[in-house]
């Protein structure tokens, strides 16, 4: 792409990277996840529980990277990355990151954990597109398995979406853990969000377990912006790489 060439689409992947194991933590396969991510090449990539630090974990794999998972999968490739840690423990801690091929910014990591057992973060990031007079607002998104902190927690992301400038474009990815589509049509009604499956078949698409998909846990949501092109990334080789199918779109500006 030249520079300050106008961007009027782009790509997104959404991956929640399971700190980097297989299901049930059986191997450690993340050079895999990121050399299936790069083959994908998306502009935009949205990540869930990847690891920031853990330092057990780095003294017993060999392969383990010296930096943090997001940077690791970031390089060379992604000049641009942000950070929200919403799970810290005696060793390390991991959260959301975006990694972006286009200037971020300024990024913001909202704690939207309910209780002391179970954190959770909403990752806003704003992006620049060459040529475009309106940022792109990216948020990572990973909400509570509960009912109860989930309804809490799309209350403040809906705050969230009222921040932002009207007419900003935003891409909204993640997993949401909501199997009842509750979450999903308060997001429709009331943030006048629009899901990137639903336009073409009625529903989110099934991504959960990645192996055998049933439950409809990730998404991609948009708003003053069309998808185009939604795919649920193929069982080879993602049902080992991941416990969630990742999803893909072409974002229209």
């Amino acid at each position: 792409m030249q520079a300050g060439a106008l961007v009027r689409k782009l790509s997104v992947l959404t991956v929640n990277t399971h700190k980097g194991f297989t299901f049930f933590n059986r191997r450690f396969i993340l050079h895999g996840l990121r050399q299936a991510v790069r083959d994908v090449a998306p502009d935009i990539v949205f990540l869930q529980e990847v690891l920031g630090e853990h330092q057990l974990h780095a003294q017993r794999f060999a392969q383990w990277p010296a930096c943090s998972h997001y940077e690791f999968m970031a390089d060379s490739i992604w000049d641009e990355f942000a950070y929200g840690r919403n799970a810290v423990y005696p060793h390390g801690h991991h959260g959301n990151a975006v990694l972006s091929k286009f200037p971020i910014l300024r990024h913001d990591n909202r704690d939207v954990s309910v209780g002391p057992h179970e954190k959770r973060s909403l990752l806003h990031c704003v992006v620049q597109l060459p040529g475009q007079a309106r940022p792109l607002h990216a948020i990572s998104v990973h909400l509570g398995l509960r009912e109860s902190q989930r309804q809490h927690q799309v209350d403040l992301l809906c705050r969230l979406l009222q921040d932002i400038q009207p007419g900003d474009p935003v891409v909204i990815a993640g997993d949401f853990n909501d199997w009842r589509l509750l979450a999903h049509r308060k997001l429709l009604d009331v943030a006048c969000l629009q899901e990137v499956f639903g336009k073409g078949r009625g529903l989110p698409a099934r991504t959960f377990p990645a192996r055998w998909p049933l439950l409809r846990l990730d998404r991609i949501y948009v708003r003053h912006a069309t998808a185009m092109h939604p795919t649920v990334m193929p069982r080879k080789p993602w049902s080992h790489l991941s416990d969630h199918a990742p999803l893909a779109a072409e974002i229209h500006l």
